[in-house]
């Protein structure tokens, strides 16, 4: 698909995957919508690192746990350009809790966790569907994670609503084809903020060295090795749809997963 004047919205934008996709779109000459809960600094920073490519771009303050914030950002883009062609479901949360301990996570834990990276994915989907269908065409990325395969991320909680997302992904694309392709990418250990702030600094580096050490292609991805994956289901996927991309360095090949994230 040429993305080139189309529009997308990317929510969690302001950093980390999220900020790495607007880029990206942007330097195809695509529109963006950028998309952040709290961190509006973050998303100005994205929003000046877009416009260096020419592009328009919208800043939208909206948690995707509200329905009615996701209609809000849709309508944003339809109003300003009259059409959405890409939307990437990036935006997630999570509980930094040790598997062994159940008394850690709540039930209000389980519910908070889902109800952005699960249902906010599918309430963002719902709204974008109308102006996507209008036009004919439309690519759908959930940003999911190798937890959702290994069962070993951040939380229990997180693992769980990960693996609901890629399954979701799955009725989805055969829900709303053929105009819209909807496809997944399940991150391993991503470099950045969000995961040295949720581990620690010694807890984050010990991980990532291991990693690095451990898996077979002696890496761990970066936002930008991300987003990269991520745009090849928006503009090189054309016969693709309800597809998982493992993006982890061989991570899920080891029967010892070293990995929270």
């Amino acid at each position: 698909m040429d993305i080139e004047g189309g529009v997308a919205i990317v929510t969690g934008s302001s950093s980390g995957v999220g900020a790495a996709c607007a880029r990206q779109l942007a330097e195809r000459g695509c529109h963006v919508v950028i998309n952040y809960s709290s961190n509006e600094a973050g998303a100005r920073a994205t929003e000046e690192a877009c416009a260096v490519f020419g592009v328009e771009t919208e800043i939208v303050k909206a948690n995707v746990a509200d329905d009615g914030d996701c209609r809000r950002m849709a309508a944003v883009a339809t109003e300003r350009w009259g059409r959405i062609d890409a939307l990437i479901n990036n935006a997630g949360t999570t509980k930094f809790c040790a598997h062994g301990d159940l008394e850690g996570l709540s039930k209000r834990d389980f519910l908070d966790i889902y109800a952005v990276n699960t249902v906010g994915a599918f309430q963002m989907t719902r709204a974008v569907e109308p102006a996507m269908k209008r036009g004919g065409r439309g690519s759908i990325v959930n940003v999911a994670s190798i937890a959702a395969i290994m069962g070993v991320g951040s939380s229990i909680a997180y693992a769980a609503s990960k693996g609901a997302l890629v399954t979701m992904t799955l009725s989805l694309a055969r829900a709303l084809g053929p105009q819209i392709r909807v496809n997944a990418v399940c991150p391993g250990f991503i470099q950045g903020e969000w995961l040295r702030d949720g581990m620690g600094a010694d807890n984050y580096e010990r991980t990532k060295r291991l990693l690095e050490e451990s898996t077979p292609l002696k890496l761990t991805t970066t936002p930008d090795t991300v987003a990269e994956a991520i745009m090849y289901f928006v503009v090189g996927g054309d016969v693709i749809t309800g597809e998982t991309l493992i993006l982890d360095g061989g991570m899920h090949l080891n029967t010892a997963p070293l990995t929270r994230r």
